[in-house]
């Protein structure tokens, strides 16, 4: 089930990204540092490398990770068209990835978080089905929120579009997916987030 949600969520974005006018493909995106194409090169790596490479390349970066998907992300940016790129997104829907320790979840969550990385950071009016984000949501734990380095003490998460809520304190409320990403350590463009504490979550 949840590979069928992987695949659906990959096609869909594959056209998102197909549609987008060309200059939209070197525009920022959530994540800080990456634009469109960094983020495309980094979500289809997986499907480029056979474990053997990642070892050797994450061993010329010092067995540092983030190190080396930018480092990765940049070359194959500039190695591989827009079009390949997306063709790498649409043709491995089906492809049976799964980052260490993460499980189906865990593929299903990298790509759901980078695609809003992107079509957050745009402005896009694309909504990720709420089934996709309640696996996403079950599967996140205080160490992956941890991981991302996100300062919630005092702040109540509360979708609403979503029965899901994380944490206690003053209540910052959002449509689930603009929450999710705030999980993840990013900042939102303005008007998405409402509660006191959400001026700490949004773009300057």
């Amino acid at each position: 089930m949840i590979q069928e949600l992987i695949a659906a969520e990959r096609r869909e974005l594959a056209v998102v990204l197909d549609d987008l006018p060309p200059a939209a493909w070197t525009a920022p995106t959530l994540c800080a540092g990456w634009r469109v194409a960094e983020v495309v090169a980094h979500m289809t790596m997986p499907f480029r490398f056979s474990t053997g490479r990642f070892v050797r390349e994450l061993a010329k970066s010092g067995g540092r990770f983030n190190a080396m998907a930018d480092r990765v992300a940049r070359r194959e940016t500039a190695e591989l068209s827009r079009e390949a790129l997306i063709a790498s997104l649409r043709d491995n829907a089906d492809h049976p990835w799964r980052p260490p320790g993460g499980g189906a979840e865990g593929a299903l969550s990298h790509d759901v978080i980078h695609g809003l990385d992107i079509t957050t950071a745009l402005e896009l009016d694309r909504r990720v089905p709420l089934e996709r984000l309640e696996v996403v949501f079950a599967a996140m734990k205080p160490k992956q929120v941890k991981y991302f380095g996100t300062e919630l003490s005092g702040v109540a998460l509360r979708a609403d579009d979503l029965d899901w809520s994380y944490g206690t304190g003053t209540p910052l409320t959002g449509a689930a997916q603009d929450l999710l990403l705030v999980l993840c350590n990013r900042r939102l463009p303005a008007g998405r987030l409402r509660g006191a504490p959400s001026t700490r979550f949004t773009m300057a």
